[in-house]
C-alpha cells in the first residue's frame, strides 16, 4: 500500500468519526432538548397546581369568611328581633301591672275582689283554721268581708266556718304611684296570702302572683301575635 492509499483511508477513518461524532452529538442535542422540554412542563404543571391549589384555598377562606359573616348579620337580626319582642312583651306587662293599681281606686270593686280572692283561697286550702296576710293599708277592709267570706265558704261546702286569724307581718306596700321605683323596692298591688294553721299549705293570691301565673299562660299566644305583627 503506498503512501497515498493510507492518506486516503485515514481520511475516510476521520471523515467516518466526525460523521459519527457529529451523529451522536446530534443525539445527545435531541435528547437533552427532549429532556429540558419535559422538565419544563413538568415545572410548569407543578406550578399551576400550585398556583390552582392556592387559588382554591383562598376561595375556599373567601367562602367561608361569607357563611361567617352571614351567619353573625342573621343572629344578630335574629337578637333584634328577639329584643324587640322581649321589650314589647316587657311593655304589655307593665301596662298590665299599671292596672292593676287603678284596681285600688275602685273601692267598691277591689272589695268586692279581696272578698273573691278570699274565699278562693279557703276553698282551695280546706282548714279548718287559717291565717291571712294583707296590705297594712287593706287591714280595715278585708276585716270587713272576712265574716261574709267564711260565711260563703261554709254554705258551699256545708262546714262550720274556718278560723281566720289576720297576721300582724303585711304585704309591701302599693307600689309609688309614678311607677318608677318598681324595680328598686318591693311592693303589692293587692290580694291576700293565706297559709294553713301551721304553716305548711301556703296559697299566695295576691294581683302581682295572678298576674304572673296569667302572663306566663298567655306568653306563648302573645309571642305568636307579636311574631305576626313583626313579619307583616
Amino acid at each position: 500500500m503506498n503512501d497515498g492509499d493510507v492518506s486516503k483511508q485515514i481520511q475516510q477513518m476521520v471523515r467516518f468519526i466526525r460523521q459519527e461524532a457529529e451523529e451522536k452529538a446530534n443525539e445527545i442535542s435531541v435528547s437533552a432538548e427532549e429532556e429540558f422540554n419535559i422538565e419544563k412542563l413538568q415545572i410548569v404543571e407543578a406550578e399551576r397546581r400550585k398556583i390552582k391549589q392556592e387559588y382554591e384555598r383562598k376561595a375556599k377562606q373567601v367562602e367561608i369568611r361569607k357563611k361567617i359573616e352571614y351567619s353573625m348579620q342573621l343572629n344578630a337580626s335574629r337578637i333584634k328581633v328577639l329584643q324587640g319582642q322581649e321589650e314589647l312583651v316587657n311593655s304589655i306587662k307593665e301596662s298590665a301591672r299599671k292596672e292593676l293599681q287603678r284596681l285600688g281606686t275602685d273601692k267598691r270593686g277591689y272589695k268586692n275582689l279581696v272578698k273573691a280572692l278570699v274565699v278562693q283561697s279557703l276553698v282551695r286550702l280546706r282548714e279548718p283554721s287559717v291565717l291571712l296576710r294583707c296590705r297594712e293599708v287593706d287591714r280595715k277592709l278585708v276585716e270587713t268581708i272576712i265574716d261574709e267570706a267564711k260565711r260563703e265558704n261554709a254554705e258551699k261546702f256545708n262546714v262550720p266556718p274556718p278560723k281566720i286569724v289576720i297576721d300582724s307581718v303585711y304585704l309591701p306596700p302599693p307600689p309609688p304611684a309614678n311607677g318608677d321605683e318598681f324595680a328598686h323596692q318591693p311592693y303589692c298591688s293587692g290580694g291576700v296570702v293565706l297559709a294553713s294553721e301551721d304553716g305548711k299549705i301556703v296559697l299566695e293570691n295576691t294581683l302581682d302572683a295572678r298576674l304572673e301565673v296569667a302572663f306566663k299562660q298567655k306568653l306563648p299566644e302573645i309571642r305568636r301575635r307579636l311574631v305576626g305583627q313583626l313579619g307583616a
